[in-house]
């Protein structure tokens, strides 16, 4: 009977040291935090270029949806900036060579003419005070002569602005037109590449939502992705113990099935207490709370997690 009690006693005391040595575990699960990869475009999905499990990294394509109407955008939009490029050139630079050419013989013309129209007057001149020419042949002579040399200044202006180009405003205007269009083709070259996709982090695919020629509504994700950067384990810890864990602490995570632990450090402490309802807290109930504690890993050890996959957390060295 002695025996026995000492043997209970023992064992009593052996239950006591092992509630002492597991203070700081807990038991918590490990969380992913998914990249839900989309088209803010709609479409029939064209190409799917990866399936659930894949290994993929940043820059790998993960999908295509069609694009027939984004390509004919974009090459419309280009022709139209060719044109608007064209129109501007062509209002900084004059007439053409020929139209101007044909302006200066115009001009060679009238100054002829001129010549001879100031010998006319000239001649009327000297016969009109012997009454050889009447006042009007002379008149009609000063009128000739006035025209020709109003004409040759028409001419010689039209000429001028012929070989000036178009006014500044309209520059301006033409300069306008073809920066619209440019924006107007980056627009459209954004549009066509958004109907393609890839990775924007190296990860694992976690799961693909559609299949090809299905339709994909605007802005709805295709292909689920989990960054190794993204998994870590979430353990809630009594309010008791709380105090003595902080951000940055050493963290160590026991699998079911793998030998060693998994070694990552405090990320986040959790400011409110969970399932407990807006009340003063008495010291007995206090001893319910429990306060959600996150902690992260390295991508070496992270992969080796799976979310949903619960674990044994023990926080300190």
């Amino acid at each position: 009977m002695l025996l026995a009690c000492i043997g209970c006693a023992l064992s009593l005391l052996n239950l006591a040291g092992c509630g002492r040595s597991d203070e700081n575990q807990v038991q918590g699960y490990v969380e992913g935090e998914f990249v839900y990869v989309a088209s803010p475009l709609a479409g029939a999905l064209e190409s799917l270029y990866v399936r659930r499990g894949t290994q993929v990294k940043a820059g790998d394509p993960l999908f295509a949806l069609e694009c027939a109407s984004e390509k004919d955008a974009r090459d419309e939009a280009e022709r139209r900036l060719v044109q608007a490029r064209a129109n501007l050139e062509d209002a900084k630079k004059g007439k053409r060579p020929s139209e101007i050419e044909s302006m200066e013989a115009q001009l060679l013309q009238t100054k002829a003419s001129l010549a001879l129209t100031e010998k006319d007057l000239a001649r009327y001149e000297k016969l009109f005070p012997t009454k050889a020419a009447s006042e009007q042949d002379l008149d009609r002579a000063r009128s000739a002569r006035d025209q020709d040399r109003h004409r040759i200044a028409q001419l010689e202006a039209d000429l001028k602005t012929a070989k000036l180009g178009s006014r500044v405003d309209q520059i301006f205007a033409a300069e306008a037109a073809m920066h619209a269009q440019e924006a107007t083709l980056a627009r459209a070259e954004w549009d066509l590449s958004q109907k393609r996709q890839a990775a924007t982090q190296s990860g694992e695919v976690f799961d693909t939502l559609y299949r090809e020629g299905e339709w994909v509504a605007a802005g709805h994700p295709v292909v689920v992705v989990l960054p190794p950067a993204n998994i870590k384990v979430r353990a809630f810890v009594p309010e008791t113990r709380i105090g003595a864990i902080h951000a940055g602490d050493r963290v160590r995570v026991t699998v079911d099935g793998v030998a060693g632990p998994f070694v990552g450090k405090v990320s986040f402490i959790s400011p409110q207490a969970e399932y407990t309802p807006p009340v003063i807290f008495s010291r007995e109930s206090r001893s319910k709370l429990v306060f959600m504690v996150e902690a992260v890993f390295d991508e070496e050890t992270a992969v080796n997690l799976h979310p949903g996959q619960p674990v044994d957390v023990r926080f300190g060295s």
